[in-house]
């Protein structure tokens, strides 16, 4: 009787296992051929006039479900100096990054164009200065800063702005801290 137990309680587990889907450990994504369109939130053409030599988006984000890509993403972010406007998503000069209200709007596909072509009233374009794969890895790390990927993906928050402490923060690091 308790081998009979034992069988379908190792059959449980064994279904419950491979039933649990954590990210895609890839670390580059597979290539893409782009469209070679673009999404516009507006009629607006800030920046540079699209060309060949400027990525175009893909229709998806490759690293919204990659901790690796959204964590590279991050270096990226401070990098490029994206922080020196946005700050580390609060916001300064440039618009904030952490909430809900997205000017051109909060797809990746409508990041992706923002950075890579500018936008008027100060934010630059970095087509041609940043290759494609990054300006997708920032995309991923800049969508989780507002919270629209998935716990297991996003990084943990370094700055000073965060309202809770970090997951992965232990119970002595956090007493040190005070």
């Amino acid at each position: 009787m308790s081998t009979k137990v034992s069988a379908r309680l190792a059959c449980i587990i064994a279904l419950a296992v491979l039933a649990c889907e954590r990210e895609e450990r890839r670390f580059q994504p597979a290539p893409a051929a782009s469209d070679g369109g673009g999404v516009r939130a507006v009629d607006l053409q800030p920046g540079l006039v699209p060309s060949a030599g400027i990525p175009r988006p893909l229709g998806h984000s490759p690293y919204e479900q990659n901790a690796y890509g959204v964590s590279q993403g991050k270096t990226l972010y401070n990098q490029f100096n994206c922080s020196g406007c946005h700050s580390q998503g609060g916001g300064g000069m440039g618009p904030p990054l952490m909430d809900g209200e997205w000017i051109y709007g909060s797809s990746p596909e409508n990041i992706f164009q923002t950075i890579v072509e500018g936008r008027p009233n100060g934010m630059p374009a970095f087509g041609g200065k940043i290759v494609s794969d990054q300006v997708w890895q920032i995309v991923a790390y800049v969508r989780s800063m507002s919270g629209l990927l998935r716990k297991d993906v996003a990084p943990g928050r370094t700055d000073d702005m965060q309202v809770r402490p970090q997951e992965q923060s232990t119970e002595k690091a956090r007493s040190d801290a005070r």
